[in-house]
């Protein structure tokens, strides 16, 4: 490609090596304006958008970001967030400002899916459905006949409150997709459903308190409306809390954006907003002290920090209560840790916390599993495979899959490493209406863009476009005169007839042969097979060997050679 573009993936939450990415990969010195054409975001999360603010506002970008209009309405308030906790609470150096987020988000551009947007003369740009959250796009990105698709993270199983992710068969050069659950083949959705109402209720049923961490928007929805319904259908009692403030920024943006969601929840909402919660109240940090039974919903959904985290340390010495982990874990978060079984944690001031309470996995993710991707890969039919956003094990399994069974190139380089893809670029030509025509009148198979098919025709290059015509038409439109090239073909064959007797045989042995065909008999003493001349003469030297002369025009060269092979092997002796 000959452009650069970023799509953002930085983990700009969970790096424990860095804060943001390392941008000398792009550039030494200077803005990175002056490198860049565009810069696309795929969705709200952070791992993908927490670093844009410091790319745009103190490294250096003043071109344009695209996004789709839930991400520009949902990215500005995460990433004030995600700042107010690192800069406020934890009081760390060299951090974009309010105003800098502010500065950011002036620079988007808004993104409408299936909407082709025209970057400059040679690059666009297209956006597809993802699922996995509110406005989540995959991007089909152009320049020429060289394509990229960039997945972003995407869902191809819909759900509670969005729709699976979808692509048209677009055959790009390149499909860069993520590979969170390489290996994962998750079993049905109701299953994990049922799994996860049974394990809450037996939880409450005992007395125990059940903390389900998530991220803001997504899966808290999900499990939310989930809960939701049963709590109704049941007629329990016990209070469910979700983290203050959150409920009614998620029911804001998902009634703004309703037409992001799912087939159900769009034809009901008029009648029933299935984001206005009954049973689920908003959280205040002394109910985690209260007694009895609760369920509670807090960020965020690692327990790396937050709520979620404060909440898991009161909670943690009581064998009663249970943390159900509904998603992902990177390594080194308490999470990861407990999902590991680890019973004993090390915390800050190296104080150690006894881990009593049950840990359940439950995954209610909204990435795409081993299954998924493959179903991806089907659907936009790739040339190549590029994998990011994994585990490095699990992703070289999960490349040796698509290889095999896709036969095509996957790569999966590491940060900072560079991939070399050998690309064919097609050049695109139009083809004239009448040769399209004359062509189909011959009786050839209907057009198949997956079949390469001959075209026979005159290319003529105008304005920058290329277009196959009929010679007839290339003359017309060059002003040129037409000069007739022929073929020839001399062929003997042994026949003791005589000259006429042996045209009039080679004449009934073509009528029997070409059906569909025009064939006549002249007077002058030829045979016309379309455009093709045929004479017959003895030898001078042996009356009995005859010489058959076979002449045709460029069009009929097909059927000339097909004739000459034909008559080399003789005429049948019932003739």
């Amino acid at each position: 490609m000959i452009y650069s573009i970023i799509p953002i993936e930085c983990i700009s939450v969970l790096s424990f090596q860095r804060r943001f990415p390392d941008f000398s990969y792009i550039i030494q010195n200077g803005r990175l304006t002056d490198f860049l054409d565009c810069v696309i975001i795929s969705h709200f999360h952070l791992d993908h958008c927490g670093a844009l603010p410091y790319m745009s506002e103190m490294v250096g970008y003043d071109g344009p970001i695209y996004m789709t209009h839930p991400t520009k309405a949902i990215c500005p308030i995460l990433l004030e967030d995600f700042r107010k906790i690192t800069v406020d609470k934890k009081g760390e150096t060299n951090f974009f400002t309010s105003q800098m987020i502010k500065d950011c988000m002036k620079k988007v551009i808004p993104l409408n899916l299936h909407q082709t947007v025209q970057v400059d003369d040679e690059l666009e740009i297209k956006a597809y459905y993802a699922g996995h959250v509110l406005g989540a796009a995959m991007v089909h990105i152009k320049v020429g006949s060289e394509s990229v698709v960039y997945t972003g993270d995407y869902n191809m199983t819909p759900d509670r409150h969005l729709g699976a992710a979808w692509i048209d068969k677009c055959r790009p050069d390149i499909l860069i997709s993520e590979s969170t659950y390489a290996t994962t083949i998750r079993d049905s959705k109701r299953c994990r459903e049922r799994d996860f109402l049974k394990k809450v209720h037996e939880s409450i049923e005992r007395g125990g308190k059940v903390l389900i961490p998530v991220f803001a928007l997504g899966r808290a929805q999900e499990l939310c409306i989930l809960l939701e319904t049963f709590w109704e259908r049941m007629n329990l009692k016990a209070p469910i809390y979700f983290s203050t403030g959150l409920t009614e920024k998620a029911n804001h943006y998902y009634k703004l954006f309703i037409t992001w969601t799912n087939q159900k929840i769009r034809k009901t909402f008029v009648q029933r907003n299935m984001f206005e919660f009954k049973h689920i109240k908003a959280f205040d940090r002394s109910y985690a002290d209260n007694p009895g039974p609760m369920v509670v919903f807090a960020t965020p959904g690692m327990l790396h920090a937050g709520q979620s985290l404060q909440i898991f340390k009161k909670w943690a010495g009581n064998e009663k209560n249970m943390v159900i982990m509904p998603g992902y874990c990177v390594q080194g978060t308490i999470g990861h840790k407990i999902l590991n079984g680890q019973r004993k944690l090390e915390m800050e001031g190296r104080a150690t916390l006894d881990v009593k309470l049950q840990v359940e996995y439950m995954s209610f993710s909204a990435h795409a599993d081993a299954k998924g991707i493959m179903q991806l890969i089907r659907m936009a039919e790739p040339r190549n495979m590029l994998l990011v956003h994994g585990e490095a094990v699990k992703m070289e399994f999960l490349k040796g899959k698509i290889e095999q069974e896709f036969s095509i190139d996957c790569y999966m380089p590491a940060n900072g490493e560079t991939a070399s893809v050998t690309t064919n670029p097609s050049v695109p030509v139009d083809i004239s209406l009448s040769l399209l025509k004359r062509e189909m009148a011959l009786g050839g198979p209907l057009p198949d863009p997956k079949k390469p098919r001959t075209m026979h025709g005159t290319l003529i290059m105008k304005e920058n476009s290329l277009k196959l015509v009929s010679s007839e038409q290339a003359l017309k439109e060059l002003g040129l005169n037409e000069h007739q090239l022929r073929f020839t073909c001399r062929v003997q064959l042994q026949d003791t007839h005589s000259d006429s007797d042996t045209l009039h045989r080679i004449y009934t042995h073509l009528k029997s042969v070409l059906k569909g065909y025009t064939i006549q008999h002249l007077p002058d003493g030829t045979v016309m097979v379309e455009s093709i001349v045929i004479k017959v003469s003895s030898s001078a030297e042996d009356s009995n060997t005859k010489v058959i002369l076979l002449s045709w025009s460029y069009q009929d060269e097909d059927l000339g050679s097909f004739l000459s092979t034909l008559l080399k092997k003789g005429l049948p002796s019932g003739l």
